[in-house]
C-alpha cells in the first residue's frame, strides 16, 4: 500500500511538473501575441473551389458565409510544417461544424498555396501570407498557431504547436461564450 501511494505521488508531480513547462512554453511562444487582430491591409485569400478572393475580414467573412458575430477559429500553417501536416485532418474535421479560416504563411503565392490544398484534399479557406508579414504582425515566429478570432477582433486562446481537436473545440466553445 505504501509502495502505491509512494508511485501515485510520482506520478502526480510529474503530471504537474509536465503542465508548469507546457504552460510556461506557451506563454513564452504567445508573449508578443497581441490582444487584438493587428494586420489592416487588404486580404488575399483562396477558397476550397478555388476562387480567389480580397479584400477585408468582413469582406472574406461575406464571401464565405461566415456569420459576422460567430467566432472563428483561426489555424496558422506552411506547406513544408510536419507538425501543420499532422493537424490537418483535425482542422478538416473542425471545419464541418466551425467556422474555420487559416492562414497560409511563407508558403508561396495563390497557385502554390491552392495546388497543395488541392493535392492534399483540404477543402479550406487560405488567406496568403507570402512573405509571414501577417504572422510577424501578430508575433508569431513558429508554426502551427491555433487561435479563436471572435468578431471583435479580438484574439482568444492562441496557442503555438499541436493542438489537439477538442482543445480546439474547447477554445471554439468558450470564446462563443464570453
Amino acid at each position: 500500500m505504501h509502495r502505491t501511494l509512494k508511485t501515485l505521488r510520482e506520478l502526480a508531480l510529474t503530471v504537474v511538473i509536465a503542465l508548469a513547462v507546457f504552460l510556461g512554453v506557451q506563454a513564452w511562444q504567445t508573449r508578443d501575441t497581441p490582444e487584438r487582430w493587428q494586420y489592416d491591409g487588404l486580404l488575399t485569400w483562396v477558397q476550397p473551389d478555388g476562387t480567389r478572393g480580397s479584400g477585408t475580414w468582413h469582406d472574406l467573412r461575406a464571401q464565405t458565409g461566415i456569420a459576422p458575430h460567430a467566432p472563428l477559429a483561426l489555424h496558422v500553417w506552411a506547406t513544408w510544417c510536419s507538425i501543420c501536416r499532422a493537424e490537418e485532418g483535425i482542422i478538416t474535421t473542425l471545419a464541418r461544424d466551425h467556422p474555420v479560416v487559416t492562414l497560409a504563411t511563407r508558403s508561396g503565392d495563390a497557385a502554390t498555396v491552392q495546388t497543395y490544398l488541392r493535392q492534399r484534399g483540404l477543402p479550406w479557406v487560405a488567406v496568403l501570407d507570402p512573405d509571414g508579414r501577417i504572422a510577424a504582425a501578430h508575433g508569431w515566429r513558429a508554426v502551427p498557431v491555433f487561435s479563436v478570432l471572435a468578431s471583435d477582433g479580438t484574439l482568444r486562446h492562441t496557442t503555438v504547436g499541436y493542438t489537439t481537436g477538442w482543445g480546439m473545440r474547447l477554445r471554439l466553445w468558450w470564446a462563443g461564450r464570453v
